[in-house]
């Protein structure tokens, strides 16, 4: 047992490299007598079956947040956190029904996009740079760092190398490229990503075990560890003492509060994620895809959060740590440091199988990066560029300053990512910060689809005032003792999302009295009609969830 990586594991990895390239570049390549087109670069040129749209949603939603930040939160808090993976499997579905009907019949190239017909060309704007602040300085640059942090860990080299290489990576297909090199290279990358995790969720329970398999390894991690197996945390210990994970995850709130608003923003109004659905051929076959989707986010615990919880049980039971010798010394995680638990793990893979391992790491970190600079030039270009510096911009020019505006996205974030070193659970990082713009955006969103008397001016005020709201919420439980229960940060996004809806509702009303909105979206009951496969599947899926959070309470 050694770290680092050796012949075979270069040989893996490059080999995987190789294969995404390829494929992408050969995706990528002009058709003889066609100039790409904005819906080619931006859409795929509306022709992505099912199964590579949900292949592309677990791919461009799986990243190193997921792999490395998950795995510290199981390490730090144990499997309450697979609450985000099952739960969003639920609003997937809710999703496929009763928000991609609206969007599919508007023929939408982004998610701005549809704010400008339903509310006006201001608001969109305002909410176009909301995203790409949010993309660049929270999306990429926190891929990349924990991206960096397991090269860094795993194979010695130095971060910011890492974290360049990584840049580069995903520059070389994507930029060039488009959402078919994306969406299709991701459906390689899922392959690599639930194999490599797989793998290693093996290899962690068989060590625990002692050899004797998986089966056994997870009884032991589950008596070895059994208030690790609570999907719902209780605020304070059996002692009497403040869970200090409850912080996080406030018990049942998790189910009925917060939660939903990341939740619903992150899969119903994110660019990089729905725009896979929009370069469906038809709604049907998106709807086929959110639904493999959603089955796939059942798997994902068992391969980003099981792993933390292991390494946990691993790093605190004196006789396995001895067995694992000089390696198990190398970058152990601890409390502190939580999100070195799954880049530990992967050292203790054999030969070969380590570089597997990695390559589904690197697929997970490139085909994030990938999709999310691909929507960040999308929606600058089609609607910052072409809406305010050159409205006749034709396909070609469309196209090259998609290229240029993905390129220097990567950059800051390159420059941005090393900032973030010495952040622990960075995927709780994600999550809060990211909820200071998501409650304001989800508020317009769901009054603007659902609401016919939602106005444009109330819109705009609803979503900047948002901001300031959301900041006052996250500083009042600190100073103000009455509101201390606002302490966890998912309430204070619930709330913050409570009160931009009734900013809008009622400045709405006093602007139209009461009156519809002209631009108003009419819903009629067959807008919302699925197929008796969708219908099945979903009940399928809320009935493993049921049982899921049954065993698991």
């Amino acid at each position: 047992m050694t770290a680092g990586f050796d012949t075979w594991d270069y040989v893996v990895f490059i080999a995987y490299a190789i294969l995404i390239l390829g494929v992408g570049l050969w995706v990528s390549r002009d058709k003889e007598g066609h100039q790409k087109n904005a819906e080619d670069y931006f859409l795929a040129s509306k022709s992505l079956p099912w199964w590579a749209i949900g292949a592309s949603l677990i791919a461009a939603n799986i990243s190193a947040e997921q792999f490395i930040g998950m795995s510290g939160s199981g390490f730090a808090i144990g499997l309450a956190i697979a609450s985000y993976e099952w739960m969003a499997a639920l609003t997937l579905i809710i999703v496929g029904k009763y928000f991609l009907p609206i969007f599919i019949e508007k023929g939408l190239y982004t998610i701005p996009e549809f704010v400008e017909k339903r509310f006006s060309t201001n608001l969109k704007t305002i909410l176009a740079v909301f995203w790409l602040g949010l993309y660049v300085f929270v999306n990429l640059t926190s891929v990349l760092y924990l991206g960096g942090l397991a090269i860094e860990t795993i194979m010695g080299i130095d971060m910011m190398y890492a974290i360049i290489g990584l840049a580069l990576f995903a520059a070389a297909y994507s930029l060039y490229g488009c959402l078919s090199a994306v969406a299709w290279t991701d459906v390689i990358q899922v392959v690599f990503l639930v194999l490599g995790g797989l793998v290693t969720t093996y290899l962690a329970l068989n060590t625990v075990s002692g050899g004797e398999g998986i089966m056994a390894g997870f009884y032991k991690v589950w008596d070895a560890a059994p208030e690790k197996f609570h999907m719902v945390l209780e605020e304070f210990n059996s002692d009497g003492s403040a869970n200090g994970n409850y912080i996080d995850l406030p018990g049942i709130w998790v189910l009925v509060g917060g939660l939903w608003v990341a939740n619903l923003y992150y899969w119903g109004f994110n660019q990089y994620i729905i725009q896979r659905t929009l370069a469906a051929k038809s709604l049907k076959e998106s709807q086929k895809g959110i639904l493999l989707a959603a089955f796939l986010k059942l798997l994902i615990p068992l391969i980003v959060v099981i792993p933390g919880i292991a390494a946990y049980v691993m790093v605190n039971d004196p006789e396995i740590m001895a067995s694992l010798g000089e390696v198990g010394m190398l970058n152990t995680p601890s409390l502190n440091q939580a999100d070195r638990a799954y880049p530990w793990l992967l050292q203790f893979l054999p030969t070969g199988l380590k570089g597997v391992a990695f390559a589904a790491l690197a697929a997970a970190i490139v085909s994030s990066l990938a999709s999310m600079l691909n929507s960040t030039s999308t929606i600058f270009t089609m609607d910052i560029y072409k809406q305010y510096f050159n409205k006749e911009a034709g396909d070609k020019k469309t196209v090259n300053v998609g290229r240029l505006t993905a390129a220097v996205a990567l950059l800051i974030a390159v420059l941005v990512a090393p900032l973030l070193d010495g952040l622990d659970q960075a995927f709780q990082y994600i999550q809060e910060y990211t909820g200071l713009v998501s409650p304001g955006i989800l508020a317009v969103f769901l009054l603007g689809l659902f609401w016919k008397k939602t106005t444009n001016k109330a819109a705009i005020w609803g979503a900047i005032l948002s901001i300031p709201v959301a900041l006052v919420l996250k500083v009042l439980p600190k100073h103000v003792e009455p509101f201390e229960w606002l302490a966890p940060w998912m309430h204070q996004m619930g709330l913050t999302t409570l009160l931009s809806m009734a900013i809008i509702m009622i400045l709405s009303n006093i602007e139209t009295k009461g009156a519809d909105d002209p631009k108003g979206i009419p819903l009629t009951k067959g807008l919302f009609k699925t197929t008796p496969l969708f219908n099945v599947g979903s009940f399928v899926v809320m009935i493993i969830l049921a049982v899921l959070y049954a065993i698991f309470w």
